[in-house]
C-alpha cells in the first residue's frame, strides 16, 4: 500500500493531530511522539494518568535509533528474535528522549510492527509513532473503526480504515534487562 493512501493521516500527524488506526490486536491511537502537546492530548482523550507511558511503534529498527541504542547487543538479540512482530520491548532510553516518553527509570517501550497499516503509516511518516489502545482509561479497547468513532468522535482528528490483526489481546511486553514479561 502506497503512502498516498495515508496522506490525510500523515498530514494530521505532522500538524500535531491524533489518528486512530488498526494494529495487531486492537484499534490504536497515535501521534508524533516528539510533539509534546499531541502526546498530552492523547492522554487527555483517553483520560489516562500522565504518569503512564506509551508504546512507540516503527516500520523498521532504524526508526528507533533516536530512542534507544540499536547497536546494543542485548537489544539486537531481542529485536532479531521478536521483530517485526507483536512483541513490545522495554529497553533503555537514550538520554535525549523527552521525559513524556521515557519512564522515571529511563526506559522506553518499543515495537517494530508486523501489521501492514502501522508499518505503512510509520514508513510514510518517516519515523516512529505513539501507539496506545483506542479506549478510555479502564475501558475495553475497540477492534472496529465504527466503535472508535463512537467512542472518540471529533476528539480524534483522522480515522484510518483497516482491519485489526489476528491477536485476541494486546501485544506482549517484555523488559529485556530483567527478562520480565510485563504483559502476557
Amino acid at each position: 500500500m502506497g503512502g498516498w493512501r495515508y496522506r490525510r493521516a500523515i498530514e494530521t500527524l505532522r500538524q500535531g493531530g491524533i489518528i486512530a488506526y488498526p494494529t495487531e490486536a486492537v484499534f490504536g491511537l497515535g501521534c508524533d511522539p516528539l510533539n509534546r502537546s499531541a502526546v498530552a492530548r492523547i492522554f487527555a482523550v483517553k483520560r489516562r494518568s500522565l504518569h503512564k507511558r506509551c508504546i512507540l511503534i516503527a516500520a523498521e529498527i532504524e526508526q528507533l535509533a533516536f530512542f534507544t541504542d540499536t547497536s546494543d547487543p542485548l537489544f539486537a538479540e531481542h529485536a532479531a528474535r521478536f521483530w517485526p512482530g507483536p512483541v513490545t520491548l522495554v529497553v533503555k532510553a537514550q538520554r535525549r528522549v523527552p521525559p513524556w516518553l521515557a519512564s522515571e527509570e529511563g526506559s522506553i517501550a518499543l515495537r517494530v510492527s508486523d501489521h501492514l497499516v502501522p508499518r505503512a503509516l510509520c514508513s510514510a511518516f518517516g519515523g516512529a509513532l505513539v501507539s496506545t489502545s483506542a479506549n478510555r482509561s479502564s475501558r475495553a479497547p475497540v477492534r472496529e473503526i465504527s466503535k472508535a468513532r463512537l467512542a472518540f468522535g471529533t476528539e480524534v482528528d483522522c480515522y484510518v480504515r483497516g482491519r485489526v490483526g489476528g491477536l485476541d489481546r494486546p501485544t506482549r511486553i517484555i523488559d529485556i534487562h530483567s527478562g520480565s514479561v510485563l504483559r502476557a
